[in-house]
């Protein structure tokens, strides 16, 4: 007699048969210590009645494991979360684990909790969180979500397990080059201020001038896009105060090359320009773009690392941080004056 077919029905409902919540059923798949044998005995004699069989449980009550992580992202359109994303879902497979990402937007995921609730519901064996913003964070730290948790962002003050690539010390070899070069005068065109990234590349900006003692002129706050830093350069006027700028990303400092170029003003013979990330494209910039390349590779490595450590209860690195390069090209000179 052939096995009956699985029966296409969500947690949410096995949940309601069992009388129990969703995330009860999830922990109940993933085996989590915290749930009373009798709870346990009926969610798992629902699933058995009602053959319940989405992608992933069968494995997941054979191995008490789902062999899944969750994803929840950020802009996913920006290069950096995009990039951070796939090198995730790269080591994984190579580890037997597949990922299931959300990525934030304003209509169904509105912030970092109602997607995890949503990836929880569905049974994930851990969490990562990328390009987070401060706010998720705090969303995080509210919450116990009972399974690993790995916030892709360094300098956290939290218990909860993070990797990233060092944006301050990014920050700071852009910045040093240009001092090196004879810049005294830096501007800094940011991220999104509540943007963690945006935060660390701000302060190893700040770092480097202190270091030698030169002035931070005002911030300019930008949203990450070519747009923002075109507008900016089109809309300067008057003498220049500054002889360089490092850019929070290579999008905007694509802007800038543009706004700068129909202005009349060289790059970089009148202006120095650095970006962070390394984009592709950078090197076909005119001029070729001096940036900051950061390593997904390995930040993809390392983060699927800790995360299967600390589902299989093995020590795990709290807090790993990889070093970046800076990668000098043709944007990039002493200063003219």
């Amino acid at each position: 007699m052939s096995e009956p077919r699985a029966t296409r029905m969500s947690i949410r409902e096995v949940a309601a048969l069992a009388g129990v919540s969703h995330q009860t059923v999830s922990r109940v798949i993933n085996d989590h210590p915290s749930i009373r044998p009798q709870t346990r005995e009926r969610v798992l004699k629902v699933i058995e009645e009602v053959n319940y069989r989405p992608s992933g449980v069968a494995r997941a009550l054979a191995t008490r494991r789902s062999m899944r992580i969750g994803v929840v992202v950020d802009s996913a359109g920006q290069f950096g979360p995009n990039s951070t994303v796939r090198a995730v879902e790269e080591a994984a497979r190579d580890v037997g684990y597949s990922v299931s990402a959300v990525t934030l937007s304003p209509g169904r995921f509105r912030n970092a909790a109602n997607a995890v609730d949503h990836l929880m519901s569905h049974g994930v064996d851990a969490l990562c969180i990328v390009a987070p913003r401060s706010s998720s964070v705090d969303l995080l730290m509210a919450h116990d979500y009972d399974v690993p948790t790995l916030v892709v962002s360094s300098g956290l003050d939290t218990q909860l397990l993070t990797a990233s690539v060092d944006q301050r010390a990014g920050a700071r070899m852009a910045v040093k080059h240009l001092l090196d070069l004879g810049h005294r005068r830096i501007l800094h065109i940011s991220g999104p201020s509540d943007w963690l990234d945006a935060q660390g590349r701000e302060a190893g900006w700040r770092s480097a001038l202190r270091g030698a003692r030169a002035k931070a002129l005002p911030v300019v706050v930008g949203d990450w896009s070519a747009d923002f830093a075109y507008d900016y350069a089109s809309n300067l006027s008057g003498e220049l105060d500054f002889t360089a700028v490092f850019c929070g990303n290579d999008q905007m400092a694509l802007g800038l090359l543009h706004g700068l170029s129909e202005r009349g003003i060289d790059v970089p013979g009148d202006i120095s320009v650095v970006g962070f990330d390394d984009l592709p494209e950078a090197r076909h910039y005119l001029p070729p773009l001096t940036t900051v390349r950061q390593d997904f590779h390995t930040l993809g490595r390392h983060v699927v690392e800790a995360l299967l450590a600390a589902i299989e209860g093995r020590p795990a690195t709290h807090d790993t941080v990889i070093e970046p390069e800076l990668v000098v090209r043709a944007s990039t000179a002493a200063p003219a004056r």
